[in-house]
Order: structure tokens, then sequence, then C-alpha cells
């Protein structure tokens, strides 16, 4: 009997549509007429989930009794009689209750399929065994209920069902994931934004991570062997030198420059076991690549080049990353080498990367233009090649084959004057033509041994030879100069579009810009000096390198810029043809320096129109907002000294009473006033110390009218590191906006939660809200979202909260209420000595995120 296949619904969290979607699928394949039964699907009382079961054929369950509890599981048996061609099986990671057929509800699927029954499950990416750790980490819980990760990588399909955190705690809100009663604890636990955020990305990631699978399997049965590049993937090769280390970190950061990239080290070793290689190294390199997040591999090949590229083909990969060779340069008269060949064949799917190593601090000069452009060694075997060949050869062609004849002769030494052209240019090839014609002359030329030449012909001959040496060297050499100076004018506009293109940008920083200076020209220090004015001393505009010169005149070379400033260079004297990009990087470090400078002066612009903005609201505070508690003041005032009026008792209290207020009011203004004028001038220094936050809140409360908030604070909280008065402070603003804004007859709850590492203080509201685009806004200094009730504050209150809550280590930010409202949310750091240990995952319970399913 054939396996039945296995699709499963992968979601980030509970309540993200897994249930529902696999709930549609089921009504589409029964109008196509697929026999399509429900084994065990769990709607928890969500209505829409309750709706979709309409329709469809349900398996009586199993019933179990428990600790005096009866609960229901899938009835395995029932499904096996009725087999039907589709089974649908929610919750693939729940746990059985003690007593049935399986521990695990993966191990019922398992003998479904066995039997030939097709099945659609649905797991949360947090119940993926591999994941318990890092889900733990993010969350805070401990997934007790799991299933390995193989069971789900089987699946023949894996479908993810995404939401964003933004709409998954809306869903939350409106009371469509769990009862009304536990939304607000589920949205400031499990469901908070960082956690949805974080579990979202593990679950693209893994099913990225599955997709590559299937790509890899579907390539090898079609035997797909061009690379598609679905994603970046570096083959590191490694030879075993201590250059490897090198060659891993800058493909991990390659890789990191886009998402899911991933970075292969591979050793190719030869079959017959022998190498060069230290295995300590090796070892330390896998070490390294692994602590990256990368993988090791060994592979064995006789042709190095071949089984990198046919590596990297296999694995689907789009970078190869290589070091430049260690070959000494005469090594390379025997082969182009490992890296010039993968190259050469890796086509045009596959990018290679050269990266130097030990000899990267010395230098990129630009080609030079004196006679070393055809390098020194070329030019030493030129030299050899053009004295010592027709030596060699005139002594084998005189005592070994003496019998070769002129012409043949002439053509074997008119090789060696070619071969010297080749190798080092024109002045070897005419040294070998006068030293080949003077022995052919002396040895093969009647009469031998004289350096007369009896007949004609051979006159015209040694001519023709010398006049077809010259040309030969020549040519050689023009063809030399053509491609130095390609080589040259390539390097250089490829430096000038590397500056134009950074520097524009505002990539480039100008001490990164000498650096790259100095580099290039292999030289020791820059610095970019400049002066006000003629008279003026040399300043120190930046510099790198060691000991850096202070004047132009201690410099190597320097490059004006304008009359006041220059780039000065010490370590070499760098050709003339040199000075043209020289100068270019001049002037480019000169546009560096005025734009950090102009950023500067934007930045204290900035500060100061902000400064600006705070004193003009300031002063509306003071023409305004200050002068009505005065105005009330002054009238209660002038009325009590009043002599025509005779006031009562009742009056006389009314009227201290609104002189009370209003001192309190303007009390309250100045202290908000004074407060954001620290924060501002940054002399807030909080004193952190261990404080119960049942103690703190209490005494916030004080500003607000008896009444208005009720409190929700457990005593078995733990302590928090905070400073208790910028504490009392912060809550006590956050309470009095909130109080301000709820509505009369319904008080503001405050409550507190412990969360992981830190305490969370919940403001709750039931006033008019705020829509997420102002929510930042409210923050800010002399900032009001819409009509302040009453008249009351100039819009600092929250602004002077968040700077003290943040400068004693937390948070503060808004959230929608359940229902209408606004949440302040205050996060506080708990103290190290009162963390409590990982809270654990709790029992399976339909309501509860960690076994709760879409």
């Amino acid at each position: 009997m054939a396996r039945g296949k296995l699709r499963i619904y992968l979601g980030a969290a509970p309540g993200v549509g897994k249930t529902y979607a696999m709930l549609s699928e089921a009504h589409r394949r029964v109008e196509r007429g697929t026999d399509c039964v429900v084994a065990f699907v769990e709607h928890h009382g969500r209505p829409r989930t309750e709706v979709m079961l309409h329709g469809l054929e349900q398996t009586a369950r199993r019933e179990l009794e428990y600790r005096d509890t009866v609960f229901t599981e899938m009835d395995v048996d029932a499904v096996l009689a009725r087999h039907p061609q589709v089974v649908l099986v929610d919750e693939l990671a729940h746990t059985n209750v003690p007593g049935s057929r399986n521990d695990k509800r993966w191990q019922d699927v398992e003998e479904l399929l066995a039997a030939g029954i097709n099945v659609i499950s649905t797991v949360n990416i947090q119940h993926l065994e591999s994941l318990g750790d890092v889900v733990e980490s993010i969350t805070g819980v401990r997934q007790r209920e799991t299933v390995p990760d193989e069971v789900v990588r089987r699946a023949d399909q894996i479908e993810l069902v995404d939401m964003s955190p933004q709409a998954l705690r809306r869903r939350m809100a409106h009371g469509n994931i769990y009862k009304p009663d536990k939304v607000d604890a589920a949205l400031s636990n499990y469901f908070r934004p960082g956690n949805l955020t974080a579990l979202r990305e593990l679950a693209l990631l893994w099913v990225a991570d599955r997709v590559d699978a299937y790509l890899t399997e579907y390539r090898s049965e079609h035997r797909v062997s061009k690379i598609w590049g679905s994603r970046e993937r570096i083959v590191v090769g490694l030879t075993g030198g201590p250059e490897g280390r090198t060659l891993i970190r800058r493909a991990v950061r390659l890789a990191e420059k886009g998402a899911g990239g991933e970075v292969m080290a591979v050793y190719i070793s030869r079959s017959d076991g022998l190498t060069a290689a230290s295995p300590k190294e090796l070892a330390v390199q896998r070490t390294l690549v692994e602590d990256l997040g990368g993988t090791f591999h060994q592979v064995v090949g006789e042709d190095i080049p071949v089984a990198l590229l046919d590596f990297a083909r296999g694995v689907n990969a789009t970078q190869i990353v290589l070091g430049v060779s260690r070959r000494k340069g005469w090594q390379y008269v025997f082969g182009p080498g490992v890296g010039a060949t993968v190259a050469r064949d890796s086509g045009s799917d596959l990018d290679v990367h050269l990266i130097t190593h030990d000899e990267a601090g010395k230098g990129r000069a630009l080609p030079v233009a004196r006679g070393a452009r055809l390098g020194r060694a070329r030019l030493i075997w030129g030299w050899l090649v053009g004295l010592g060949g027709p030596v060699l050869l005139t002594w084998l062609l005189s005592g070994v084959f003496p019998d070769v004849g002129l012409a043949n002769d002439m053509l074997l030494l008119l090789t060696t004057t070619v071969a010297a052209a080749l190798l080092g240019g024109l002045f070897p090839a005419l040294a070998s033509a006068v030293a080949a014609s003077l022995l052919l002359n002396w040895y093969f030329t009647s009469p031998v041994h004289t350096l007369t030449i009896a007949d004609p012909k051979n006159i015209v001959a040694n001519v023709i030879f010398v006049g077809v040496a010259v040309s030969v060297a020549s040519v050689v050499d023009l063809a030399a100069r053509r491609t130095h100076q390609a080589a040259r004018l390539r390097a250089e506009s490829e430096i000038l579009s590397f500056l134009a293109g950074n520097v524009l940008r505002g990539e480039t920083s100008l001490e990164a810009l000498l650096e790259r200076v100095r580099e290039t020209f292999s030289m020791e220090s820059a610095a970019l000096l400049e002066r006000e004015s003629d008279v003026d001393p040399w300043t120190c505009a930046g510099s790198v390198g060691p000991r850096p010169c202070v004047t132009p005149e201690e410099a190597d070379v320097d490059v004006p810029v304008g009359d006041h400033m220059t780039l000065a260079l010490t370590g070499r004297v760098p050709p003339a043809e040199d000075r043209r990009v020289l100068a270019a990087f001049a002037a480019q470090a000169a546009v560096v320096l005025d734009r950090r400078r102009l950023k500067q002066e934007a930045d204290q612009a900035k500060e100061l129109a902000e400064g600006n903005r705070i004193r003009t609201a300031l002063l509306a505070a003071v023409s305004h907002d200050l002068r009505t508690p005065l105005a009330a003041i002054k009238a209660a005032v002038t009325s009590l000294r009043s002599d025509d009026v005779e006031w009562s008792e009742e009056d006389h209290a009314e009227l201290l009473e609104a002189i009370e207020e209003g001192a309190d009011r303007l009390d309250l203004l100045v202290g908000n006033l004074l407060d954001m004028s620290r924060l501002q001038t940054g002399t807030v220094t909080p004193i952190i110390r261990e404080t119960d936050v049942d103690e703190v809140i209490p005494m916030a409360l004080g500003g607000v009218p008896e009444g208005s908030a009720d409190l929700d604070i457990p005593e078995t909280l733990p302590m928090v590191a905070v400073d208790r008065g910028l504490m009392e402070r912060s809550v006590a603003n956050i309470v009095e906006n909130a109080v301000k804004y709820s509505p009369d007859g319904t008080p503001v709850l405050v409550s507190a939660s412990a969360i992981a590492n830190r305490v969370e203080v919940r403001v709750v509201d039931r006033g008019p809200g705020v829509p997420d685009e102002a929510k930042d806004r409210i923050f800010e200094p002399f900032q009001r979202y819409g009509d302040a009730p009453r008249g009351a504050g100039v819009g600092l209150g929250l602004a002077v909260a968040r700077g003290f809550a943040e400068a004693i280590g937390g948070t503060l930010h808004a959230e929608d209420t359940p229902g209408g409202g606004l949440t302040m949310v205050l996060s506080l750091p708990m103290a190290a000595a009162h963390r409590p240990p990982p809270e654990p995952e709790p029992e399976s319970e339909p309501d509860m995120p960690a076994t709760a399913t879409s």
C-alpha cells in the first residue's frame, strides 16, 4: 500500500489562520468530490472557524478520563476503519492524554500515513523541536509540546500561513482569537510586537530552507547543472594555509549583505592522501566557519579547479571566494594557478572573488611606468634567455648536432631572440640578436672562427636575421607598453569611479579616503593639511598611518588643493604620472572635509532650531497656559479683598479652593517645564537602586482625584533597578495624562506584570485613543493630540515621562486599548538578583498561546 501524503500549514503564532486555511482546503476538495473527513479540529470558540466546520464529515472522538476530568482525543481506530482519502488533523505537536494510543499526535498521523491516508495538519513554528531554545529566549516561555523537525520536513507540502504582527494583534484585540478576559494578558505577554516579529522571521527562514531543499532535489532529479541564483550561497576555497581565516570572515561579510546568505567552506584533498595542509589549521578553520554560521566540507579531487567548480555548481552557489596565490612569480611558468583557472572557467552565472591576505598591507600601487613594467622576474628571465640561450644553443648545434644546416641554425637562434623578447622586452631581445648574430658568424658562416663572411648571401641572411629579431622585439615591447597603459588607465578609471561614487553618496569619511590614498600608492602616512592664510601655521584636518607630517616640507610628496590646503604623503616619491590621480584624491578629500563641516554646521543649526522651537513654545506656554491659573488666582484674591461684597463661609471656602487649585496647576506646569529643561541640557543623573514597584506607584497617584485610578499591582512582583524618584515622576505624568482623557466615571487601570527580565507597568484608559501615526508624536515636547480636556497642560507630561523612563534604562510607548482607548506601557529593567527562572509553558489548554492554533 502506498504511503499517504502529508500537507502542513505552518504559522508563526496562534491566530494567523492555519486552521481556517486547512478547513478552506477541505471544502475545496469536497466540492471536487474528494472523500475528506475531519478527524480532529478544535475551533476554541471562534465563530468563523466553527462555521467552516459545517458541511464537513467529522469522526467521533475518543473520551479519556484523566485526574477526574474527561478529555477527548482523536480516535485513530475510527479513522482507520473509515479510511477516507483525506483526513484533517489539527495541532500536530499536541501531547495526547495519558492512556491514548500514542504519546504524541504526530505519531497518530504517522499511523494514518502508513495506512495510505492523506493527512492535512497544522503546526506553529515554536513547536519545532530544534527551535525550542530560540523560542524560549525570545518569549520567555519553554515549549513543552514539540514535534521533531524531521517529521515536518518529510511533509510532501508545507504552506506558510503568514500575517503581520500588527494585523495579528488587531485580530487579538477584536476578540477573534482569545476570550475578552484574556486579551490584555496575551497582548502584553506572548503577543508583543517584538515576539511576533521574531517568530515570523523564524518561520520565514525555516520555510526558505525547506524550499531550498526542494529546489536542490528538483535540480538533482532533472540534472540541472546551470546555477539558479535563488539565494546567495558563497563557497570558500581553502588550502589549509593561514589565509583561510581571512577568507572565511570576508565570505561571511559578503553573505550578511543579503538576506538568507549561506557560507560553505570547502577543502579539496587529493585522492592519494598526500597534502601539504596542516590538520591543525584545518581544524581551526572548521571551527571558525561553524561558529560564524557556515558549514565545512572536504572534497576529494585530482584537478582542484574542476573539483571546486563542480562542488560550487552542485550546491547551487552564486559566489566563490579564493585567496590570491602564495606562489612565487617564477612558479607561474607551470600554469596560471587555481584562482585564474576558476575565474576563467566559472562562467557568467558564478562570481569569483580573489581576496588579498598577507601582502595586502603593503599597498595596491598603480602599475609603474618604468623599465619594470614587465616585472622584475620577467626582465631577469629575459636577459638570461637572451644571453644564455644563444650560447647554449650554439654549443648544442656545433657539438651535438653539427649537420643541421645554416638555415636551421639561424631559425633556432632566432627562436631564442623571440623568447627573450616575449619575456624581457626590447633590450634583452636586442642583446640576444647581437649575440646570436656574432655566434652565427663565428661558428656557422664560412669562413668559420672569423668574423668575415665570404658568401654575400650569408651577409644578407645575417642582416635579415638581425632585422627580424629587432622587429619582433619592438613589437613585443610595444605590446607591453600598450598593455601597461591600458592597465594603468583602467586602474585610474576604477579609482576615480570609486571616488566619484562613494564621495557623492557620502559613504566615505575623510580618514577612510586618506587610508585609500595610503594603500593605493604604498605610502607610510597621509595627511590633509590646511591653514587660514599664508602666514598662519598648518593644522592637520585628518591623517592616517604612523608619524604623519605636520607641514608640507616634511612630506615626500605634497599635492596642493587651492591656496591653503594640501595633501601630504610620506613613504616614497611616486612617479610623475601618479600625480594626476593624487590630485583627484586631494580634491575629493577637500570635498569630504567640506561635507563633514557642513554636516556639523547643519547639526548645530538643527539643535539651535530645536532650541528655538522649544523656547518659542515655552514663551507661548508662559503667555497662555501659565496665565490661565494666574488669572484664576488673581480673580479669587481680588474677590476676597473686596470690601463691597460680604462673602459667606461657603463662598469664602470656594474662593480659597480656587486659589489652591490654581497654585497646584502652576506648580505642576512649572515642574514640567523645569524637568524638560533638565532633560534638554542633559543634567538628569539617575541613582539606580533596587525598588519595589508596589511602593512607588501608589505614591505616584497623589496628584489625581481619589477614585480616578484602580490599582492592580501584585505584591509578588520582583524588584526593579531604577531611580525611585524619576520612576515616580514618570508614572505620575502618565497617570495624570490618562485621567485627563478618560471619560468621567471611568477609572484608569494601573497594572504591572513581570515579562522575562523586565517589569511592565500598563496604564489603561478608555478615552478617545490615538491613531497609529500620532503615537510617537504625542511624546514630543509641547505636543497634544486633539483638544486637551479642560485646556490643561502645555504638552510636556508625556515628553518628560519618556525622558525619565529612558534615563533609568526603561522604555515608554503607546498601544491601543482593546475596545477603545489608549494604553501606556512603561517597561522597567528587573533587578539582577530578582530575575526569576524562565517561565515554563502552560499545560495544553485551548486558550493558551502554547497550544492554541488558528
